[in-house]
């Protein structure tokens, strides 16, 4: 059974029991705006004991916070919360048997609706229907009040806004504004996993802008703000600065995952410290300054090693296509047969398309991926130490010298034997 029905067989449950029981939150959400929910809560009257009766299958995710997950879906006893002291959650909350209390500690409007699946009804305490209407995210309450309980939430107020294509009222903008600062209180993994969901989840060039106009981006990555008027040379980016040249990639992602999403966020982020003017500007280096500083930025957020590999390979591989028409075969295929090198292949459409829009290099790349196959890119090794040793070779680094000159006159159809491979080899230690 899908999640929505799932969810709809709960409050029919819960109803029957003589509780109250509304879908809640972003489901309500998107719901109403037309969109497929990722998720769906229930909120009830039902205590965390009376839910344990009702369903003892049940798994516990949050007792504090009276939150069970009932077969994919989290169904949570309406609460207050009170005495925020970490920037975070509450150290003390209160069970409720009205709705709108639980309404009232949410962060903004739109995220405050509560939907009877059974009746239809929509319980809105909050004008969170106007705000949908209107196409405003506005917190709840006192906005810096909201923000303080959990400074995370400057950071969803761009998600929401960006992914909605919705702005921020006022009130609310000039609160982030002003504790823009204290985002350096929330975890690393915290304000990387929301990035990566602004990044991702559509409008990424708006959540970008809203970063910084709110003062957010400088202080979760100032090396971004500094592209913001760095020169380049009109002839290959008539689009202007590294920082609207960036923003027009993230506006034409397509492909939404998180490695490539950053490697199009960072793959100029070494232009800024090597700028310079000589015959025409330069950026020397920038490319060995971008894989440096992209590690400092990704290892400071606790991406994994699996992700910082390959975002760095994103920023150290993207000036390469320039130089594939004149690429030895061997070094070609090597190139081709980089890990998830359609993310390579996409970064590199959208830099061409974001600046001069030649896509001559992009198209030999993908002929070659055609003409090739990937047998051709990677065929199976006609030599490995253990044939050299077997040979009478005794083993040392030399071996590794020797095994990938063998592998390069494979990849360029010089041998196609181990017979070959070996002569070859031998050839090489004489």
């Amino acid at each position: 059974m899908a999640l929505r029905g799932i969810a709809e067989s709960i409050i029919h449950r819960l109803h029957a029991a003589g509780y109250q029981a509304y879908l809640v939150g972003g489901c309500v959400r998107d719901l109403l705006l037309g969109r497929q929910p990722k998720d769906f809560d229930v909120a009830t009257d039902a205590s965390p004991t009376q839910l344990w009766q009702l369903f003892p299958h049940a798994r516990e995710i949050g007792a504090h916070f009276g939150v069970m997950l009932v077969e994919g879906v989290e169904v949570a006893t309406f609460r207050s919360d009170y005495s925020y002291i970490d920037g975070r959650r509450p150290s003390e909350v209160r069970f409720e048997t009205n709705p709108r209390q639980d309404a009232l500690r949410r962060d903004f409007s739109v995220n405050a609706l509560f939907l009877d699946t059974e009746t239809s009804d929509i319980q809105d305490f909050v004008n969170g229907r106007r705000d949908l209407e209107d196409k405003i995210i506005r917190a709840i309450g006192e906005p810096r009040q909201r923000f303080q309980e959990d400074y995370l939430r400057m950071l969803r107020a761009v998600r929401f806004a960006a992914r909605l294509e919705f702005s921020i009222e006022s009130s609310t903008a000039t609160a982030i504004r002003e504790l823009a600062p204290l985002i350096q209180r929330v975890s690393a993994e915290r304000i990387r996993d929301e990035l990566v969901m602004i990044l991702t989840e559509g409008g990424a060039r708006r959540g970008l802008e809203l970063l910084d106009e709110l003062g957010l981006l400088e202080v979760i990555l100032p090396e971004v703000t500094r592209m913001k008027g760095v020169e380049q040379p009109p002839q290959f980016h008539p689009e202007g600065d590294v920082w609207t040249h960036t923003l027009i990639m993230l506006d034409g992602l397509i492909d939404r995952s998180p490695t490539l999403a950053m490697g199009v966020l960072l793959h100029d982020v070494g232009k800024p410290p090597t700028f310079r003017r000589a015959e025409r500007i330069r950026f020397d280096g920038h490319v060995e300054a971008g894989v440096e500083i992209a590690h400092d930025i990704l290892t400071r957020l606790r991406f994994s090693s699996e992700e910082i590999h390959q975002i760095e390979a994103l920023v150290a591989s993207h000036m390469k296509f320039g130089d594939a028409t004149r690429m030895k075969e061997s070094t070609l295929k090597r190139f081709l047969r980089m890990p998830d090198f359609e993310e390579h292949m996409e970064l590199h459409r959208l830099d061409c398309s974001s600046s001069h829009n030649l896509l001559d290099n992009y198209n030999f790349v993908k002929a070659k991926q055609e003409e090739y196959g990937q047998e051709r890119i990677s065929p199976p090794p006609l030599l490995t130490g253990k044939d050299l040793i077997a040979a009478g070779y005794k083993p040392g680094p030399w071996f590794s010298t020797v095994l990938t000159k063998v592998e390069d006159a494979q990849l360029e159809g010089s041998i196609a034997t181990k017979e070959e491979a070996l002569q070859f080899a031998k050839s090489l230690a004489t």
